[in-house]
């Protein structure tokens, strides 16, 4: 039996993308471009949807007259066919269906800004992060993303205290933003005589990257200062004062920038970062959590709060939220995350599609 509140969602959608195709071809709107192209992208995001909607209802069509035709000696067998190839057809349409119509996440369409910060364990810590940032890159690399770092705190032994980068594409955010949480290693580490495993962690914030018109900043809330660029072993990269501090005096939040060559670039680097964690912050607020955005994604980096665990001597990757391991680290290592992204997307799909259906 077809789904009465399913179908009249569809009509509704099918109406609109109807209207859409006049509103186009209207001749009155011809001369506004930029009316024609909304309306062009709109029709361009229902495309899909409304395409799988007329399928379902020609499966149901198709099904009814098959049903029909049952009960005809001369057409039973063939009937019967059809009707039990749509029988399992049309779930599956429905299904489908749902699916795309759960609400989208906004930010999903975002470049991202990622955010990794050593934890506990020392300079090993620091190590991870930076075994962290390469995953990351490759990861991107491998998907036609573009990676720009804006800001890095080195260690004397070639890891970071934090890197704070931006990754550019389409999807971003839709995929990075399942590895917001504590990372664990465990490991011998290089600087280790005895053999002895260590465990470190690193912490990981992936924030979607917001236009100015997404969140309103007062100019008056800022505190904007300047400093010299500074290399690894404190050499200066530019003699002129060209790296941004910036402070919302509102909530305490600082971010900066040096790494790019111009103050103007710093600067308009800096406040993408800012407008990216206000969003977020404003988010948590909404849904009435009290941290800040970024300890709510990735705890205090206690060993305890964990989300993924790497573990070097049984060449063992897991996902303690999915439960899910991998026996191959060295290519997780290399960007390798499709494995655990991909059943972190659907196990949300499910629960979400289960809210919907209680």
């Amino acid at each position: 039996m077809a789904d009465r509140t399913l179908l009249d969602k569809l009509a509704g959608i099918e109406a609109r993308y109807d209207e859409l195709e006049r509103l186009i071809a209207d001749p009155a709107n011809v001369s506004d471009y930029e009316k024609v192209a909304e309306y062009a992208q709109e029709r361009a995001e229902l495309a899909d949807l409304v395409g799988t909607a007329r399928q379902y209802r020609a499966a149901l069509d198709n099904l009814e007259q098959a049903e029909a035709l049952l009960h005809d000696p001369d057409m039973a067998d063939l009937a019967r066919e059809e009707a039990d190839r749509l029988a399992e057809e049309v779930p599956a349409l429905e299904d489908r269906l749902r699916r795309m119509l759960l609400p989208k996440d906004p930010r999903d369409a975002k470049n991202v800004i990622v955010e990794i910060r050593a934890g506990a364990g020392g300079d090993e810590a620091g190590i991870f992060a930076a075994n962290l940032f390469r995953m990351y890159a490759r990861y991107a690399e491998d998907h036609g993303w573009k990676v720009g770092v804006l800001s890095a705190h080195e260690t004397g032994v070639g890891g970071y205290k934090e890197i704070i980068f931006e990754v550019r594409g389409a999807g971003a955010f839709s995929r990075l933003k399942y590895e917001s949480g504590v990372h664990r290693v465990q490991r011998v580490p290089v600087t280790e005589s005895q053999g002895r495993i260590h465990t470190s962690t690193a912490t990981v914030a992936v924030l979607a990257e917001m236009d100015e018109v997404d969140v309103e900043i007062d100019p008056r809330d800022l505190q904007i200062d300047t400093y010299r660029s500074a290399g690894a072993g404190g050499q200066n990269v530019q003699k002129n004062e060209t790296a941004i501090r910036i402070t919302h005096l509102p909530t305490g939040l600082v971010v900066a920038c040096q790494d790019e060559r111009s103050q103007l670039q710093n600067k308009l680097r800096a406040m993408a970062v800012l407008r990216a964690k206000l969003y977020d912050i404003e988010q948590e607020r909404l849904r009435d959590e009290q941290d800040a955005a970024r300890r709510s994604q990735v705890g205090s980096g206690e060993r305890s709060e964990k989300i993924r665990t790497y573990n070097y001597p049984q060449n063992r990757v897991t996902d303690h939220r999915i439960n899910v391991s991998s026996h191959n680290l060295p290519a997780v290592l290399d960007g390798r995350l499709d494995e655990f992204i991909d059943e972190l997307a659907t196990r949300e799909e499910a629960e979400r599609l289960q809210a919907i259906g209680e």
